[in-house]
Formats: structure tokens, C-alpha cells, sequence
């Protein structure tokens, strides 16, 4: 699915491989006054940016079976002074990391509106009102993200990373396929 008025300069690229969250965010966007194009893969984010240089864009982390956080890499080679949010229901302190290590400027979890989308494009520093967490985070919790550093440090590699980590191949699909631990 992609929208397009190419008369228009476009505002905002959303990327994500649900067609009915992109078309939901893309009329939200719309009715605000923004211009927007939508792309379900990668492939298609970078056509659509090639060929409109948007100044902002809305990258899930999980495109289909792609990663976002190639797709942030490849959208700031086209434009360094894009504005990137990287949207996602599987928050982890690495990938946030990385995200912004790559070019990403906002890391939002879902489900995030399009109020809160649009204004994390005008957020040019960290939100000093964010306070500490009470309570640490759990056992479960943080082994969850230690899997998610230990898969990007090899690339997305399962069998590397299994490896790595002394376990064997399927547990750790296994492991990777279940929802994070909120704490």
C-alpha cells in the first residue's frame, strides 16, 4: 500500500508491515495537516525516499521478517537530516540503543498515537521529566534484553548468537519468539 500526492512536498514516510496500522496512521497524520506516504517493506521505504526526500519517517523495528534498524541506516544515507522515530511494540535497551546510534532521533513504544509520533519529531533532546524506575528490572526482564544485545552484536544471527551464548539453537528461538517481560 502506498499513498501518494505527488504534487505535495512530503512531510512524514511511516513504514511498518501491518497495512491497517499504516493506514490508520496515515490518516491521522493526514487529518492533522502533514502529507504522508506509507511503504509495508523496505524496499519500498527506500524508493519512496529516493524519490520524495521526506523530512521525517515512522520506521517499525519488525518490517515482516526485516529489521527497522537497517532500514534507519539506509533512510539517513539518503538524507542525513531526516528526522527518524522508531516505532515498536518489542522495546529493548539495546535496540533503543542502537536505533539512535544509527540515526534514529525518538524511540517510541506501541501503541503510540499520532499526537505523540508528531511530537517526538519536534523533541531535540532527552525528556527530563522521565524519572527513574523504583524497582529493577526482573530476572526475566533482563535476560530478555541481554538475548536482544547478544542478537544484534551478531548481526541477527539465531545460530551465532546461540552460540554465543552457550544455548542451544531452538531454545533460544524459542526464548526470542515470546512478548518481552514488561518488568
Amino acid at each position: 500500500m502506498t499513498s501518494d500526492n505527488s504534487n505535495a512536498d512530503i512531510d512524514i514516510l511511516i513504514v511498518d508491515d501491518d497495512e491497517t496500522f499504516c493506514l490508520v496512521l496515515y490518516n491521522a497524520i493526514e487529518r492533522r495537516g502533514y502529507s504522508a506516504l506509507t511503504a509495508t517493506n523496505s524496499a519500498e521505504a527506500i524508493k519512496l525516499a529516493q524519490l520524495h526526500k521526506p523530512a521525517y519517517a515512522v520506521v517499525d523495528l519488525r518490517i515482516g521478517e526485516e529489521s527497522g534498524l537497517l532500514l534507519v541506516e539506509n533512510l539517513v544515507e539518503i538524507n542525513p537530516h531526516i528526522n527518524i522515530v522508531m516505532l515498536t511494540g518489542y522495546a529493548s535497551i539495546a535496540t533503543a540503543v542502537q536505533a539512535i546510534k544509527l540515526g534514529a532521533k525518538q524511540y517510541l513504544t506501541k501503541p503510540a498515537d499520532a499526537d505523540e509520533i508528531i511530537a517526538s519529531f519536534n523533541k531535540d533532546s532527552a525528556n527530563e521529566s522521565v524519572t527513574p524506575a523504583e524497582h529493577p528490572l526482573s530476572p526475566k526482564r533482563l535476560e530478555w534484553e541481554h538475548l536482544q544485545k547478544v542478537l544484534l552484536d551478531n548481526n541477527g544471527n539465531v545460530s551465532a548468537t546461540a552460540r554465543a551464548l552457550g544455548m542451544h539453537r531452538r531454545t533460544l528461538q524459542r526464548k526470542l519468539q515470546k512478548r518481552p517481560v514488561k518488568e
